[in-house]
């Protein structure tokens, strides 16, 4: 990942095109398919593999937990963020008096089940100013009936990255009945993570960390354990599923463990085993350090294009994402897609993603290629 060697070792897909698209799809090294043929290997042996299935999701559990800066005992795997959020939303069971900060910065998976609940609760949205969340946006919109504040470390969107300490004591100081709730999946495996303080901590496994679909990490601490317990039907995180009192009464696993209310998605676990595995290897930090600049480069090469980034440059801190609006995002996608120069275009937006296995040749194709497309 970090030397073209490597690279092309555990990522040979990469020598036929310039990827820049790993905040919607990641690019798995070779060591995640070769964790789904030990799978396929294990479901063979019918139902003697489940030793090693649940082998592999304690072992998951234990990097998975490094990796948010928490105890295995205080994570656990469901299936993606928005089956997370739902199972969220049944925890903590808000009322119609009860409100809900969200930002217009995050993704629909965390933003929307207060929407959605049959009894709503009152959802308040910080808005963005200049590309940026400011804090004291979010001064008049908490109170002693803020239940949840719900944010993304760094935005889908934008790529803007929420500065953690002012935003965090402002909600302890300010809403003292809230739990903080946030997003990593546009951060975990890419940048060092700076809100394990957080009451509860979801990723997908798709992205920045390099697995496959079907799988997502969920952190949360004991100390909000007894308040984030999931009210989910299910077997897989009762303590009783099959003691002589089921049918009377359903003891839930408490916190993360709720979360995990079926059997495990154990295809996506061998997966998220491997690739959290490889990323620890190679090291966040190795990787923030590798690519940051890289995305430096691409902000000032967009600017002197005439493009206006979404978020600000974030030299002390920086993520993986950029992104620009323009009217023609059709048209540029599609050149750039001619040149096998892989990026997102949606509703007018063109995000841009830079990872540990981006190099300066991408780089720079890609600045050409939108200077070809622009003109």
């Amino acid at each position: 990942m970090l030397t073209p060697a490597s690279r092309r070792r555990d990522f040979p897909a990469l020598d036929s095109m310039t990827y820049l698209n790993t905040a919607a799809e990641s690019i798995p090294p070779l060591c995640v398919g070769e964790a789904l043929q030990t799978y396929w290997q294990d479901k063979l042996c019918g139902m003697r593999g489940r030793d090693a299935h649940f082998k592999q999701v304690e072992a998951c559990r234990e990097v998975a937990a490094r990796m948010i800066r928490l105890q295995p005992g205080e994570v656990s795997f469901c299936s993606c963020s928005s089956e997370a959020y739902n199972l969220l939303a049944t925890a903590l069971n808000l009322q119609p008096s009860d409100e809900v900060v969200v930002t217009n910065l995050d993704f629909p998976a965390g933003a929307t089940p207060w929407l959605t609940a049959a009894t709503r609760p009152q959802t308040r949205v910080w808005q963005a100013r200049n590309g940026e969340l400011q804090v004291d946006d979010l001064v008049p919109l908490l109170n002693a009936r803020t239940q949840l504040v719900q944010v993304s470390l760094v935005s889908f969107y934008s790529g803007h990255r929420l500065a953690w300490a002012p935003f965090r004591d402002a909600v302890r100081r300010l809403a003292p009945n809230a739990l903080i709730s946030v997003d990593v999946t546009q951060a975990l495996g890419r940048v060092v993570l700076d809100c394990v303080d957080a009451d509860c901590l979801i990723s997908s496994t798709h992205k920045w960390t390099l697995a496959v679909h079907g799988g997502c990490i969920v952190g949360i601490p004991e100390r909000a354990a007894t308040r984030l317990t999931t009210h989910a039907g299910g077997w897989f995180h009762l303590r009783n599923a099959f003691e002589a009192d089921r049918f009377q009464r359903a003891d839930m696993k408490a916190g993360a463990a709720s979360f995990s209310v079926g059997m495990p998605n154990f295809a996506a676990i061998y997966a998220l085993n491997a690739a959290l595995r490889y990323v620890e290897g190679v090291g966040v930090e190795a990787i923030s350090k590798q690519a940051d600049p890289l995305v430096a480069e691409v902000h000032a090469g967009l600017v002197e294009l005439g493009l206006k980034p979404l978020a600000p440059a974030q030299p002390t801190n920086p993520t993986g994402i950029l992104a620009f609006l323009h009217p023609d995002t059709a048209a540029i996608h599609a050149a750039l897609e001619r040149e096998k120069i892989h990026v997102m275009h949606h509703a007018g937006r063109i995000r841009i993603a830079v990872a540990g296995y981006n190099t300066a040749e991408d780089v720079g194709r890609l600045l050409a290629g939108l200077a070809g497309a622009l003109k």
